[in-house]
């Protein structure tokens, strides 16, 4: 990979020469290939979708659908129609827990998770658990950050009816033996639903070796707009699903007093899409494959390790997670500073970096803490970026003990 010649395909890293930005697991800066598509479409594209006849809508709707096929392809999912667009991984797992589990769970059924999951991966479970008297439980986690798999066979069992797990940690950047997990799970008859967040940016996913029943990720951790993600659902149980909300383009037949929905996706899909936004999904994904994803994986692995190294060497910072780096994202902290002061301080000194809970907060309780901060890489990253915040943490610590 040319990194420099990346950097020059993101005109955020152009115009901003002397800016840092570690805080790729918020969001991804967009290259100029995927600002060109949004551009095009409002200049010359902007109709709607699925609704009009006349030639220039019907050229967008098949853009948009061309996007569904290419995500389908993109995650080697069998069929297009498994895909549902959704405004992000958020939303995907609300439909999931709203417009399935809600009406799929009794009394004493058990909703599995594990202590590291993003809020928007327990939130909704800690509510459909209270809604339907369900047990919440949850998987710990081994020192390293990894999942305790030994534990989750003793946590999982036959009253287990979902197990919703993340892909990689957004703080600790581990990536979750889902392959063992799953297995593990559908031993028991249990469902599983994949959080890929913060996997989709950098690793291949691949829905038929894993066989997750669910699967929800976003585009703008991916180079994509905001405001649009993918939710993959085995047929037969979207099939099932209540849509979670009703309106227009969903509908086969309305009478006075009753409808008729359409098939899937489509039933799960109401209302006036994010039209841009899944155009500007489909440049994303092209994107990234001229990189490829194993190049990505690769790469930011080895960032990841090398930030992870540099900053192991500093007196006074402790770095949580795996030795051995699997992603770009590092979270770490510095003695006797608040995250808040030094990520303000890095931020004087133009590195953004995220300080906080990280929307992870009973993790953030298990590693003993109030915060962290995490630098969070990606593949317009490089070394020479990671040894700037490594030496501005040294002047931060010097700072801040006054020497």
């Amino acid at each position: 990979m040319d990194n420099q010649k990346i950097r020059a395909d993101f005109p955020m890293l152009i115009k901003h020469p002397g800016f840092i930005y570690f805080d790729n697991a918020a969001t991804t800066q967009k290259p100029q290939s995927v600002i060109n598509d949004v551009t095009n479409y409002y200049e010359n594209n902007n109709f709607n979708v699925h609704r009009s006849v006349y030639s220039a809508a019907e050229r967008t709707t098949q853009m948009f659908e061309d996007c569904r096929y290419k995500i389908a392809k993109f995650i080697n999912a069998k069929d297009s129609k498994s895909i549902v667009f959704t405004a992000g991984t958020t939303q995907g797992i609300n439909k999931v827990a709203n417009g399935y589990y809600k009406y799929n769970l009794k009394k004493d059924d058990e909703i599995v998770v594990s202590i590291a999951e993003h809020h928007s991966n327990l939130l909704p479970w800690q509510n459909i658990a209270k809604q339907s008297d369900a047990k919440l439980k949850y998987i710990d986690i081994n020192e390293d950050g990894s999942l305790n798999l030994e534990y989750a066979k003793r946590v999982i069992t036959d009253k287990t009816k979902l197990v919703a797990i993340t892909a990689v940690s957004n703080v600790l950047g581990t990536v979750n033996n889902l392959e063992a997990l799953v297995n593990i799970a559908h031993q028991k008859q249990a469902d599983v639903l994949i959080d890929a967040a913060q996997a989709a940016p950098e690793i291949k996913i691949n829905i038929q070796s894993l066989q997750p029943e669910w699967l929800a990720f976003s585009g703008h951790k991916m180079l994509a707009p905001t405001g649009i993600g993918i939710l993959y659902g085995r047929k037969d149980l979207l099939a099932k699903m209540h849509p979670t909300q009703l309106g227009g383009e969903m509908i086969e037949h309305v009478d006075k007093y009753n409808f008729k929905t359409k098939t899937i996706p489509y039933r799960l899909e109401a209302g006036t899409p994010n039209i841009e936004g899944v155009i500007g999904l489909s440049a994303a994904i092209d994107y990234l494959k001229t990189i490829g994803m194993n190049n990505i994986e690769k790469y930011c692995q080895n960032l990841g390790q090398y930030l992870y190294d540099q900053l192991t060497k500093i007196n006074g910072v402790t770095v949580y997670g795996p030795k051995k780096r699997q992603t770009g994202i590092v979270s770490f902290n510095v003695d006797n500073i608040h995250p808040h002061d030094a990520a303000t301080y890095l931020d004087f000194n133009h590195i953004a970096v995220r300080a906080g809970q990280h929307c992870a907060e009973p993790l953030t309780h298990q590693l003993g803490v109030n915060a962290t901060l995490r630098a969070s890489m990606y593949f317009y990253n490089n070394q020479n970026e990671c040894d700037k915040l490594v030496e501005q943490i040294i002047e931060m610590r010097s700072f801040f003990n006054g020497a």
